[in-house]
């Protein structure tokens, strides 16, 4: 299915996490320009962004924190195609590595778990289970 859309839509992004660190990064640079309690939302989104590396990196049997460090490094440095390396402990342009993924895969994953984070945030009601009585 995944290469069905590929092949039909033919748009791609990196892979790696490079995408994601990159959005995390531009979150981070725009919620310091906002103030208030909206600027702590906006950088809880941004780190959410680094879930993905995060896991790539964990999956891989790395460091996830020396992982993240060195990617948040590169990509503020400008290095907005660099994801984690897999197949060795580090970091790597996914460009220049030919590591892709579809497009419309990353931008489905990426609504559908803001929308599951925005139900969950909009919810207003606590439901409370009505106290037994003894008798």
């Amino acid at each position: 299915m995944i290469v069905r859309r590929a092949l039909k839509h033919k748009q791609m992004v990196t892979g790696g996490g490079a995408v994601e660190m990159e959005i995390s990064r531009q979150l981070k640079e725009y919620a310091m320009t906002i103030e208030g309690k909206i600027q702590y939302v906006i950088l809880g989104y941004a780190k959410a962004f680094e879930g993905i590396p995060r896991q790539l990196a964990d999956n891989a049997g790395f460091d996830p924190t020396n992982i993240l460090n060195l990617l948040r490094k590169k990509h503020a440095e400008g290095g907005l195609w660099y994801g984690v390396n897999v197949n060795e402990e580090g970091i790597l342009d996914m460009m220049e590595a030919q590591v892709w993924e579809p497009a419309l895969i990353k931008l489905n994953a990426i609504a559908a778990a803001t929308e599951a984070a925005s139900l969950i945030i909009s919810i207003d009601e606590t439901i409370k289970a009505p106290e037994h009585t003894q008798g």
